[in-house]
């Protein structure tokens, strides 16, 4: 039981570890969380996390020719992830040039929020942050560093994915604080105030899109 814990206990470090660091990924999960609720905010941060897991069940387990694949095909993954990055952060910005959406607070916001975070909706911010963090040099480069502090102590597949689990709970973890901070202020933020949040995170991420793209097309 000890060992268990334990094990638990380092995965969930290293996850929370990886997670916390706010790039692009943390970008969207407070963007969302302002325009859309919780919900699609905690729906991103599930799809961090689960591309999170992917990647440490590859180092966990020991599945060096996957690592070995990922590592070889960096230079690509920088350019997809570069790519969606920059439409994402396109569209932002197209919202914040747009109409003002009201940020409603009350009963008409729990309604607006109802509509807004359907099934579809919740999906698609689940996959989104999923290619993106899984197409993220920094997530592939973090796992590929960390592969012998991932392998299991006993080396078992019983072992590794424990840890793998611990992963898991520490990146939720650290979602669910920042989606909770920010649906916590979420009642102050005006209309005005969602329209330059859009601005600023387009901006950003089109300043991480160029960043990745331009250092994929150097590595190719």
């Amino acid at each position: 039981m000890m060992e268990f814990a334990s094990t638990l206990a380092r995965g969930a470090v290293i996850g929370f570890a990886i997670a916390a660091p706010v790039g692009p990924v943390g970008l969207l999960c407070i963007r969302r969380t302002f325009a859309h609720g919780p919900r699609t905010g905690m729906a991103s941060g599930l799809g961090a996390a689960t591309a999170d897991a992917m990647y440490g069940l590859v180092a966990a387990l020991g599945v060096s020719a996957v690592a070995a694949l990922l590592l070889e095909h960096a230079a690509t993954l920088r350019i997809v992830g570069g790519l969606l990055m920059a439409v994402l952060g396109v569209a932002a910005l197209r919202r914040a040039r747009g109409p003002a959406q009201p940020v409603a607070t009350g009963v008409p916001h729990a309604a607006s929020s109802a509509r807004t975070a359907t099934s579809r909706g919740l999906l698609g911010a689940f996959g989104t942050t999923f290619a993106l963090t899984a197409s993220s040099p920094m997530t592939i480069l973090s796992f590929a560093g960390l592969l012998a502090a991932l392998a299991p102590p006993d080396g078992s597949m019983q072992g590794g994915l424990i840890l793998v689990a611990g992963v898991f709970a520490g990146s939720i973890a650290w979602w669910t604080m920042l989606v909770g901070g920010v649906a916590a202020s979420r009642r102050a933020v005006s209309a005005r105030m969602l329209r330059t949040i859009e601005a600023v995170s387009g901006i950003a991420l089109l300043a991480f899109a160029a960043w990745s793209i331009c250092t994929g097309v150097v590595m190719a």
